[in-house]
Protein backbone atom coordinates (compact mmCIF):
# COMPACT_ATOMS: atom_id res chain seq x y z
CA UNK A 1 0.00 0.00 0.00
CA UNK A 2 1.67 3.48 -0.76
CA UNK A 3 2.20 6.14 1.86
CA UNK A 4 -0.45 8.85 1.52
CA UNK A 5 -3.69 5.76 0.07
CA UNK A 6 -6.65 4.65 2.56
CA UNK A 7 -7.56 1.25 3.00
CA UNK A 8 -9.81 -0.12 0.87
CA UNK A 9 -13.60 -0.95 2.46
CA UNK A 10 -12.61 -4.72 2.64
CA UNK A 11 -9.02 -4.53 4.49
CA UNK A 12 -11.19 -1.52 7.04
CA UNK A 13 -13.39 -4.34 7.73
CA UNK A 14 -11.12 -6.67 8.41
CA UNK A 15 -8.91 -4.86 9.96
CA UNK A 16 -12.03 -3.54 12.13
CA UNK A 17 -12.99 -6.90 12.88
CA UNK A 18 -9.23 -7.60 14.41
CA UNK A 19 -9.79 -5.50 17.23
CA UNK A 20 -12.85 -7.65 18.19
CA UNK A 21 -15.52 -4.90 18.88
CA UNK A 22 -19.04 -6.03 16.67
CA UNK A 23 -20.54 -3.18 14.82
CA UNK A 24 -23.01 -5.40 12.88
CA UNK A 25 -24.13 -2.81 10.15
CA UNK A 26 -22.27 0.26 11.37
CA UNK A 27 -18.90 -0.41 8.80
CA UNK A 28 -20.47 1.81 5.95
CA UNK A 29 -20.97 4.32 8.13
CA UNK A 30 -17.48 3.95 9.99
CA UNK A 31 -15.34 3.86 6.66
CA UNK A 32 -17.26 7.08 5.83
CA UNK A 33 -15.78 8.69 8.81
CA UNK A 34 -12.04 6.82 8.82
CA UNK A 35 -12.05 7.81 5.06
CA UNK A 36 -12.49 11.32 6.10
CA UNK A 37 -10.35 12.05 9.01
CA UNK A 38 -7.62 10.17 6.48
CA UNK A 39 -7.99 12.85 3.95
CA UNK A 40 -8.41 15.36 7.03
CA UNK A 41 -5.26 14.31 8.76
CA UNK A 42 -2.87 13.80 4.85
CA UNK A 43 -4.10 17.68 4.31
CA UNK A 44 -2.37 19.28 7.71
CA UNK A 45 0.62 17.39 6.51
CA UNK A 46 0.97 18.37 3.48
CA UNK A 47 0.36 21.94 4.80
CA UNK A 48 3.03 21.84 7.70
CA UNK A 49 6.33 21.87 6.36
CA UNK A 50 7.87 19.30 9.28
CA UNK A 51 9.09 16.06 9.52
CA UNK A 52 5.76 13.35 10.14
CA UNK A 53 5.73 9.81 11.01
CA UNK A 54 4.10 7.73 8.47
CA UNK A 55 0.15 7.19 9.27
CA UNK A 56 -0.27 4.36 11.20
CA UNK A 57 -4.06 3.37 10.01
CA UNK A 58 -4.66 0.82 12.43
CA UNK A 59 -4.39 3.81 15.02
CA UNK A 60 -6.26 5.99 13.63
CA UNK A 61 -9.38 3.35 13.41
CA UNK A 62 -9.04 2.89 17.37
CA UNK A 63 -9.25 6.68 17.71
CA UNK A 64 -12.49 6.62 15.64
CA UNK A 65 -13.82 2.94 17.43
CA UNK A 66 -13.95 4.96 20.65
CA UNK A 67 -15.02 7.65 20.16
CA UNK A 68 -17.85 6.21 18.10
CA UNK A 69 -18.71 4.09 21.25
CA UNK A 70 -17.85 6.55 23.73
CA UNK A 71 -20.44 8.73 21.98
CA UNK A 72 -23.34 6.87 21.47
CA UNK A 73 -22.76 4.27 24.56
CA UNK A 74 -25.80 6.28 26.18
CA UNK A 75 -27.93 6.25 23.12
CA UNK A 76 -31.31 3.87 22.85
CA UNK A 77 -30.93 2.15 19.66
CA UNK A 78 -34.02 3.54 17.87
CA UNK A 79 -31.94 6.81 18.46
CA UNK A 80 -28.56 5.46 16.84
CA UNK A 81 -30.19 5.56 13.21
CA UNK A 82 -30.98 9.30 13.42
CA UNK A 83 -27.72 10.20 14.79
CA UNK A 84 -25.98 8.64 11.88
CA UNK A 85 -27.94 10.37 9.57
CA UNK A 86 -27.07 13.70 10.86
CA UNK A 87 -24.30 15.78 9.20
CA UNK A 88 -22.92 17.51 12.32
CA UNK A 89 -22.45 14.55 14.28
CA UNK A 90 -20.69 12.94 11.10
CA UNK A 91 -18.31 15.84 11.07
CA UNK A 92 -17.91 16.62 14.54
CA UNK A 93 -16.71 13.01 15.20
CA UNK A 94 -14.46 13.15 11.99
CA UNK A 95 -13.00 16.22 13.16
CA UNK A 96 -12.52 15.28 16.64
CA UNK A 97 -10.43 11.65 15.63
CA UNK A 98 -8.43 13.87 13.12
CA UNK A 99 -7.46 16.07 15.93
CA UNK A 100 -6.37 13.54 18.13
CA UNK A 101 -4.43 11.65 15.68
CA UNK A 102 -2.45 14.81 14.52
CA UNK A 103 -2.08 16.23 18.94
CA UNK A 104 -1.78 12.56 20.75
CA UNK A 105 0.57 10.79 17.70
CA UNK A 106 2.06 12.88 15.23
CA UNK A 107 2.54 15.98 17.78
CA UNK A 108 2.98 13.60 20.82
CA UNK A 109 5.30 15.84 23.68
CA UNK A 110 8.20 13.93 24.09
CA UNK A 111 10.74 14.42 26.96
CA UNK A 112 14.27 13.92 26.12
CA UNK A 113 15.22 10.78 27.07
CA UNK A 114 18.44 9.14 27.07
CA UNK A 115 17.83 5.20 25.88
CA UNK A 116 15.12 3.54 23.89
CA UNK A 117 12.69 0.61 23.77
CA UNK A 118 15.32 -1.37 21.95
CA UNK A 119 18.51 -0.49 23.74
CA UNK A 120 19.25 -4.09 25.53
CA UNK A 121 19.74 -2.36 29.44
CA UNK A 122 15.97 -1.56 28.30
CA UNK A 123 14.96 -4.57 25.78
CA UNK A 124 16.64 -7.32 28.39
CA UNK A 125 15.18 -6.61 31.22
CA UNK A 126 11.69 -5.86 29.88
CA UNK A 127 11.79 -9.38 28.64
CA UNK A 128 12.34 -10.53 32.14
CA UNK A 129 9.62 -8.37 33.50
CA UNK A 130 6.95 -10.43 30.99
CA UNK A 131 7.68 -13.22 31.19
CA UNK A 132 7.29 -13.08 34.86
CA UNK A 133 4.37 -11.18 34.75
CA UNK A 134 2.79 -13.35 32.21
CA UNK A 135 3.62 -16.63 34.82
CA UNK A 136 2.06 -14.81 37.79
CA UNK A 137 -0.95 -13.69 35.73
CA UNK A 138 -1.92 -17.46 34.70
CA UNK A 139 -0.90 -18.98 38.19
CA UNK A 140 -3.39 -19.83 40.92
CA UNK A 141 -1.48 -20.63 44.06
CA UNK A 142 -3.46 -23.17 46.46
CA UNK A 143 -3.11 -21.85 49.86
CA UNK A 144 -2.96 -17.82 50.75
CA UNK A 145 0.93 -17.55 51.72
CA UNK A 146 1.85 -18.09 48.12
CA UNK A 147 -1.12 -16.06 46.98
CA UNK A 148 0.23 -13.14 49.10
CA UNK A 149 3.85 -13.58 47.62
CA UNK A 150 2.34 -13.83 44.04
CA UNK A 151 0.31 -11.06 44.55
CA UNK A 152 3.29 -9.19 46.15
CA UNK A 153 5.79 -10.27 43.08
CA UNK A 154 3.25 -8.82 40.83
CA UNK A 155 2.93 -5.28 41.92
CA UNK A 156 6.25 -5.14 42.04
CA UNK A 157 7.42 -6.40 38.65
CA UNK A 158 4.28 -4.37 37.60
CA UNK A 159 6.09 -1.24 38.82
CA UNK A 160 9.41 -2.28 37.87
CA UNK A 161 7.79 -2.14 34.19
CA UNK A 162 6.64 1.03 34.75
CA UNK A 163 9.76 2.77 35.96
CA UNK A 164 11.48 1.00 32.88
CA UNK A 165 8.83 2.98 30.95
CA UNK A 166 9.33 6.19 32.76
CA UNK A 167 12.79 6.11 31.90
CA UNK A 168 12.51 5.02 28.08
CA UNK A 169 10.29 7.99 27.82
CA UNK A 170 12.55 10.42 29.59
CA UNK A 171 10.44 10.88 32.85
CA UNK A 172 13.83 10.02 35.33
CA UNK A 173 12.10 11.90 38.35
CA UNK A 174 9.40 10.49 37.84
CA UNK A 175 10.73 7.19 37.69
CA UNK A 176 13.10 8.13 40.51
CA UNK A 177 9.97 8.13 43.01
CA UNK A 178 8.01 5.04 42.32
CA UNK A 179 11.22 3.24 42.48
CA UNK A 180 11.03 4.35 46.11
CA UNK A 181 7.30 2.36 46.03
CA UNK A 182 9.07 -0.37 44.69
CA UNK A 183 11.64 -0.27 47.05
CA UNK A 184 9.15 -0.37 49.81
CA UNK A 185 7.60 -3.32 48.41
CA UNK A 186 10.55 -5.57 47.98
CA UNK A 187 11.47 -5.22 51.31
CA UNK A 188 7.89 -6.24 53.01
CA UNK A 189 8.57 -9.26 50.66
CA UNK A 190 12.15 -10.08 51.99
CA UNK A 191 11.10 -9.60 55.74
CA UNK A 192 8.08 -11.99 55.31
CA UNK A 193 10.24 -14.41 53.33
CA UNK A 194 13.17 -14.09 55.45
CA UNK A 195 10.97 -14.60 58.87
CA UNK A 196 8.47 -17.01 57.40
CA UNK A 197 5.24 -18.36 59.13
CA UNK A 198 4.80 -16.07 62.49
CA UNK A 199 5.50 -12.57 60.45
CA UNK A 200 3.28 -13.95 57.33
CA UNK A 201 0.25 -14.61 59.99
CA UNK A 202 0.85 -11.43 61.75
CA UNK A 203 0.60 -9.67 58.52
CA UNK A 204 -2.23 -10.85 57.48
CA UNK A 205 -4.05 -9.89 60.91
CA UNK A 206 -2.84 -6.48 60.10
CA UNK A 207 -4.15 -6.43 56.87
CA UNK A 208 -7.62 -6.86 58.59
CA UNK A 209 -6.48 -4.49 61.50
CA UNK A 210 -6.09 -1.72 58.11
CA UNK A 211 -9.54 -2.52 56.84
CA UNK A 212 -11.47 -1.97 60.27
CA UNK A 213 -8.92 1.89 60.57
CA UNK A 214 -10.47 2.39 57.00
CA UNK A 215 -13.81 1.82 57.96
CA UNK A 216 -13.77 -1.28 55.14
CA UNK A 217 -15.56 -4.43 57.51
CA UNK A 218 -19.48 -3.97 56.52
CA UNK A 219 -20.11 -5.06 60.58
CA UNK A 220 -20.05 -2.32 63.08
CA UNK A 221 -19.65 -5.72 65.52
CA UNK A 222 -17.00 -6.75 64.11
CA UNK A 223 -14.86 -3.33 63.66
CA UNK A 224 -15.51 -2.88 67.21
CA UNK A 225 -14.40 -6.07 68.36
CA UNK A 226 -11.30 -5.80 65.82
CA UNK A 227 -10.26 -2.21 67.74
CA UNK A 228 -10.37 -4.01 70.99
CA UNK A 229 -7.56 -6.64 70.08
CA UNK A 230 -5.80 -3.72 68.31
CA UNK A 231 -5.37 -1.56 71.63
CA UNK A 232 -4.86 -4.53 73.76
CA UNK A 233 -1.73 -5.54 71.55
CA UNK A 234 -0.98 -1.87 71.49
CA UNK A 235 -0.84 -1.87 75.58
CA UNK A 236 1.35 -5.02 75.30
CA UNK A 237 4.00 -2.67 73.54
CA UNK A 238 3.26 0.12 75.76
CA UNK A 239 2.35 2.07 72.84
CA UNK A 240 -0.14 5.07 73.13
CA UNK A 241 -3.20 5.73 71.27
CA UNK A 242 -1.41 8.19 68.94
CA UNK A 243 0.39 5.18 67.62
CA UNK A 244 -2.22 3.35 66.10
CA UNK A 245 -1.95 4.29 63.29
CA UNK A 246 1.62 2.83 62.59
CA UNK A 247 1.00 0.08 65.25
CA UNK A 248 -1.50 -0.99 62.33
CA UNK A 249 0.93 -0.38 59.26
CA UNK A 250 3.83 -2.21 60.70
CA UNK A 251 2.90 -3.78 63.99
CA UNK A 252 3.91 -7.24 62.24
CA UNK A 253 7.80 -6.39 62.62
CA UNK A 254 6.95 -7.65 66.49
CA UNK A 255 7.27 -11.00 65.04
CA UNK A 256 10.27 -10.22 63.29
CA UNK A 257 12.95 -13.21 64.23
CA UNK A 258 15.94 -11.18 66.51
CA UNK A 259 14.01 -8.26 66.87
CA UNK A 260 16.54 -7.02 69.50
CA UNK A 261 19.43 -7.64 67.42
CA UNK A 262 18.21 -4.52 64.81
CA UNK A 263 19.62 -1.30 65.76
CA UNK A 264 17.68 1.55 66.37
CA UNK A 265 14.37 -0.21 65.62
CA UNK A 266 10.98 1.95 65.26
CA UNK A 267 7.56 1.28 63.80
CA UNK A 268 8.47 2.71 60.46
CA UNK A 269 9.47 2.10 57.12
CA UNK A 270 13.26 3.42 57.69
CA UNK A 271 13.98 2.31 60.68
CA UNK A 272 11.27 -0.64 60.19
CA UNK A 273 11.14 -2.72 57.48
CA UNK A 274 13.95 -1.65 55.83
CA UNK A 275 15.88 -2.32 58.82
CA UNK A 276 14.61 -5.65 58.71
CA UNK A 277 15.07 -6.80 55.18
CA UNK A 278 18.65 -5.96 55.83
CA UNK A 279 18.54 -3.57 53.63
CA UNK A 280 19.82 -0.40 55.42
CA UNK A 281 22.26 1.18 53.29
CA UNK A 282 19.27 2.52 51.15
CA UNK A 283 18.33 4.68 53.28
CA UNK A 284 19.66 7.42 52.13
CA UNK A 285 18.51 6.83 48.66
CA UNK A 286 15.21 6.03 49.66
CA UNK A 287 15.41 9.07 51.72
CA UNK A 288 16.31 11.25 48.50
CA UNK A 289 13.85 9.41 46.60
CA UNK A 290 11.19 10.65 49.17
CA UNK A 291 12.28 14.37 48.63
CA UNK A 292 11.11 13.54 44.96
CA UNK A 293 8.36 12.00 45.61
CA UNK A 294 7.19 15.14 47.58
CA UNK A 295 7.59 17.49 45.42
CA UNK A 296 10.78 19.50 46.84
CA UNK A 297 12.55 21.69 44.92
CA UNK A 298 14.66 18.92 43.94
CA UNK A 299 11.96 17.70 41.58
CA UNK A 300 11.93 20.51 39.55
CA UNK A 301 15.57 21.63 39.71
CA UNK A 302 17.49 18.41 39.02
CA UNK A 303 19.74 16.98 36.15
CA UNK A 304 18.32 14.10 34.03
CA UNK A 305 21.64 12.48 34.11
CA UNK A 306 21.95 11.86 37.32
CA UNK A 307 18.29 10.44 37.85
CA UNK A 308 18.42 8.35 34.70
CA UNK A 309 21.80 6.58 35.81
CA UNK A 310 20.70 6.26 39.24
CA UNK A 311 17.17 4.83 38.83
CA UNK A 312 18.29 2.36 36.31
CA UNK A 313 21.30 0.97 39.20
CA UNK A 314 18.63 0.99 41.77
CA UNK A 315 15.91 -0.40 39.72
CA UNK A 316 18.46 -3.00 38.44
CA UNK A 317 19.46 -3.73 42.02
CA UNK A 318 15.31 -4.27 43.11
CA UNK A 319 15.48 -6.54 39.92
CA UNK A 320 18.18 -9.24 41.02
CA UNK A 321 16.69 -9.37 44.65
CA UNK A 322 13.38 -10.06 43.19
CA UNK A 323 14.49 -11.82 40.47
CA UNK A 324 15.89 -14.64 43.05
CA UNK A 325 12.81 -14.29 45.43
CA UNK A 326 10.52 -15.05 42.22
CA UNK A 327 12.88 -17.84 41.20
CA UNK A 328 12.45 -19.80 44.16
CA UNK A 329 8.83 -19.53 43.86
CA UNK A 330 8.97 -20.51 40.30
CA UNK A 331 11.06 -23.56 41.23
CA UNK A 332 8.01 -24.64 43.91
CA UNK A 333 5.24 -24.20 41.60
CA UNK A 334 6.18 -25.40 38.27
CA UNK A 335 7.58 -29.63 37.07
CA UNK A 336 11.20 -29.81 36.54
CA UNK A 337 11.14 -29.41 32.76
CA UNK A 338 9.67 -25.81 33.03
CA UNK A 339 12.07 -24.37 35.57
CA UNK A 340 14.37 -26.16 33.20
CA UNK A 341 13.96 -23.52 30.44
CA UNK A 342 14.05 -21.18 32.95
CA UNK A 343 17.16 -21.54 33.93
CA UNK A 344 18.37 -21.42 30.57
CA UNK A 345 16.65 -17.69 30.08
CA UNK A 346 18.37 -17.06 32.98
CA UNK A 347 21.73 -18.42 31.91
CA UNK A 348 21.92 -16.17 28.56
CA UNK A 349 19.59 -12.98 29.79
CA UNK A 350 20.48 -13.00 33.62
CA UNK A 351 24.49 -13.06 32.81
CA UNK A 352 23.68 -9.86 30.42
CA UNK A 353 21.65 -8.46 32.75
CA UNK A 354 24.45 -8.04 35.25
CA UNK A 355 27.25 -7.30 33.07
CA UNK A 356 25.12 -4.18 31.79
CA UNK A 357 24.73 -3.25 35.42
CA UNK A 358 28.22 -3.19 35.69
CA UNK A 359 29.22 -0.55 32.77
CA UNK A 360 26.26 1.37 34.33
CA UNK A 361 27.50 1.31 38.31
CA UNK A 362 30.99 1.89 36.51
CA UNK A 363 30.15 4.61 34.20
CA UNK A 364 27.54 6.64 36.72
CA UNK A 365 30.03 6.69 39.53
CA UNK A 366 27.43 8.31 40.88
CA UNK A 367 29.18 8.10 44.05
CA UNK A 368 25.94 8.64 45.88
CA UNK A 369 27.32 9.47 49.32
CA UNK A 370 29.71 12.70 47.90
CA UNK A 371 26.72 13.99 45.85
CA UNK A 372 24.47 13.57 49.43
CA UNK A 373 27.48 15.55 50.99
CA UNK A 374 28.12 17.74 49.12
CA UNK A 375 24.38 19.05 48.85
CA UNK A 376 23.72 19.06 52.80
CA UNK A 377 27.05 21.67 52.50
CA UNK A 378 25.46 24.02 50.27
CA UNK A 379 22.24 23.14 52.34
CA UNK A 380 24.04 23.90 55.76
Amino acid sequence: MAIGAKLNREDFEQLVKSTNYSFDNDFDFLYDVYSVVVDGIYEVMESFQRKYNPVNHYIVIMYIINEYLFTTSMLKKDKLKDVKENDDFFNLLSSICADKYLTNEQLNYKSKSFINKFNPPVSTLDLYFNFILQFLQNNSPTNRYDNLIKDMLTKAFQMAKCILNLVVNGFETEAYSTWRTLHENECIIITLINNGKPVFDEYFKHIKYAFAYRGEIPSKEQTDAIFVDIKNEMKEHNLKSKDMKKFIEYGYLYKVKNLNELENFKLNFRDGVENAAGLKEYSKTYEYASEIAHSSPLLLYSKKTYYFGQTLINLYESFFRLESIFGFYYKNVVPAELYAKYEELKRVYLTQLHSIYRVYKRNFPAKVEQKYEKEENEKA
